[in-house]
């Protein structure tokens, strides 16, 4: 009996033991996480590259709705859906008695004219050399056929610009391809009225689209937007075309930004002769930036983030300081920040929010 109680005194005393050890060793680990436990990083200047993977869309390169510039009834369609035309080709025919007529009383009103015109300047001539003989010519006749010559030339002048009028109009009976292209779409058939005024006047007659050569459009937030300049290569894949990747260089840029989206529009040609890729489909863009030269390059763990603000935490006196900073760039571990700031300083690179300002850093 005397044996189990001294065995479990000394059970007891061990267990004691233990725990005041445990007790100890807490309070030396929370020491530890003192100044003793912060990790300091010294600022320098540095920028941070990265590649921003944006979403885009392919479109035509150039694109119309056409539309008929005058009524009439459609006598002949030459092109359908899918069909691939090439500049000038004529893609239907319209039937406009009264442009007709117009066109032709307009012709020989010209020639009558040009007749007349004809006659005056005979005339004129006769009686210019009749004059060299004194006294057979007065000099009023002679001023009345001059101008009676200007006159009708006058008069030939406006005929010959009213039936050039009435051929523009005559030639747009004939619907012509502007560019190369696909026809994509049509909502018309023979036999239909169409012009202004006409029911089917809401809808083109034919669009059309330039597929040899693409615009691949994509948006630059704002921020990156300065970082990105025309002529920089870049890398995009098409969704529609899995496994295969390409490389275009940014052509054009809008150079101002969106004000619903802050984002600055770019585009990439893409050229497409075999018609392999087709307008409309989406890809992924990946668009290189070098970061920015002002900034400074520090851990991502060097930041802290709050609902009301980012800072950082910089030893400053021998004292934790909190500098409100903005981020840049970011890439794996590392960001950029922007904020009063110094070369050579050092700062937490393991901070957050419960490490107080004004706390006394031993190094």
């Amino acid at each position: 009996m005397k044996i189990i109680f001294r065995s479990f005194i000394i059970l007891l005393i061990a267990a004691a033991a233990f725990s005041c050890g445990n007790k100890k060793a807490a309070e030396k680990k929370a020491e530890a996480t003192g100044s003793a436990g912060l990790k300091l990083y010294t600022i320098q200047p540095g920028s941070v590259g990265e590649n921003i993977q944006l979403p885009g869309v392919l479109q035509p390169f150039q694109e119309v709705q056409i539309y008929p510039k005058v009524s009439g009834f459609i006598n002949n369609i030459k092109v359908d859906r899918g069909s691939v035309v090439k500049k000038g080709q004529v893609l239907m025919t319209l039937d406009a008695p009264e442009i007709a007529e117009h066109e032709s009383a307009a012709r020989l009103k010209y020639v009558e004219s040009v007749s007349i015109l004809q006659n005056s300047k005979d005339r004129y001539k006769r009686l210019m050399q009749t004059s060299k003989t004194p006294g057979t010519v007065s000099a009023y006749d002679l001023q009345a056929a001059n101008s009676k010559m200007m006159a009708d030339s006058a008069v030939m002048q406006g005929e010959l610009a009213d039936y050039n009028a009435q051929k523009t109009m005559y030639s747009y009976l004939t619907v012509t391809a502007p560019f190369d292209g696909i026809i994509t779409e049509r909502n018309v058939s023979p036999g239909a009225l169409v012009g202004p005024g006409s029911e089917s006047s809401t809808k083109p007659m034919l669009i059309l689209q330039q597929q040899s050569l693409l615009r691949l459009v994509a948006n630059i937030p704002e921020q990156y937007s300065a970082q990105v300049k025309d002529g920089e290569v870049v890398h995009y894949r098409i969704n529609a075309i899995p496994g295969k990747d390409f490389t275009g260089k940014i052509s054009r840029s809008s150079g101002s930004l969106s004000e619903h989206f802050r984002a600055e529009t770019i585009e990439i040609d893409v050229h497409n002769p075999d018609l392999s890729v087709k307008g409309g489909m989406y890809a992924e863009v990946n668009i290189p930036v070098a970061g920015d030269v002002n900034a400074y390059k520090v851990p991502k763990t060097a930041v802290v983030t709050t609902d009301e603000s980012k800072y950082v935490l910089v030893v400053r006196d021998d004292k934790i300081k909190k500098v409100n900073v903005t981020e840049g760039n970011q890439d794996g571990d590392e960001t950029e920040i922007f904020g009063d700031l110094k070369p050579g300083e050092k700062l937490v690179a393991n901070a957050n929010y419960d490490i107080p300002e004004g706390e006394e850093v031993r190094e």
